[in-house]
């Protein structure tokens, strides 16, 4: 994906150079319709440029067909292995996989609270007076820990659970950092008891947020 915005960051530069008021809308060139009708835009025009850019729109209409491709294989393959996992709120057949592939082996961690370690989602107790607080940890898997704050602010836009939680967070004085930092250790813990019950082959409900 990172090759193909490359690409269609340098085909944009050049269909401006070509005619300034050409502008596609933002995400629009990974769309085969749109990618067909550039190229029949270029299609008359002569000049390096034009064959440049009409080279780019080839390049990227073959690699959003490999990304089609390969996003298809991930899914069926994640779906055979972590249908527990992909049952959390949150949780897309991307984001399982990366999680899959980063963790390696779940039973490698003794505990929930080792594997919060290895992702970074494990809070730092830090104290100010008589208050303990905790702050950030920059430790550990930041791919890991990359997927489950992706899983937490999408559970924080659209998921009852999460919004409860973290409104009872808020509620005690914690900070909008703070209480989305608690959700990410929580959705850990699930991410965590779900992994072991894929390795076990045991459903897991579906309906909870962790």
């Amino acid at each position: 994906m990172a090759e193909r915005t490359r690409v269609i960051c340098r085909l944009r530069w050049h269909l401006h150079q070509l005619d300034p008021s050409f502008d596609p809308p933002p995400r629009s060139l990974t769309s085969k319709r749109n990618i067909t009708a550039v190229t029949a835009l270029l299609e008359p025009m002569d000049g390096l440029v034009a064959q440049i850019a009409a080279s780019q729109a080839a390049r990227i209409a073959e690699l959003t067909a490999q990304i089609t491709t390969l996003d298809k294989d991930i899914s069926t393959r994640v779906r055979a292995l972590a249908p527990a996992l992909l049952a959390l709120p949150g949780v897309a057949e991307l984001t399982a996989a990366k999680i899959v592939g980063q963790t390696a082996d779940v039973d490698r961690f003794k505990s929930a609270a080792a594997c919060a370690r290895h992702n970074g989602t494990a809070p730092l107790p830090v104290w100010s007076g008589n208050r303990v607080r905790h702050r950030l940890s920059r430790t550990g898997n930041r791919q890991l820990n990359c997927a489950i704050h992706r899983i937490a602010v999408t559970q924080k836009r659209c998921h009852p659970d999460a919004q409860a939680y973290l409104q009872g967070q808020t509620g005690t004085g914690h900070t909008d950092a703070e209480a989305l930092r608690a959700l990410k250790r929580k959705i850990s813990d699930a991410v965590y008891r779900r992994l072991k019950s894929d390795a076990e082959g045991k459903p897991q409900p579906s309906a909870r947020a962790a």
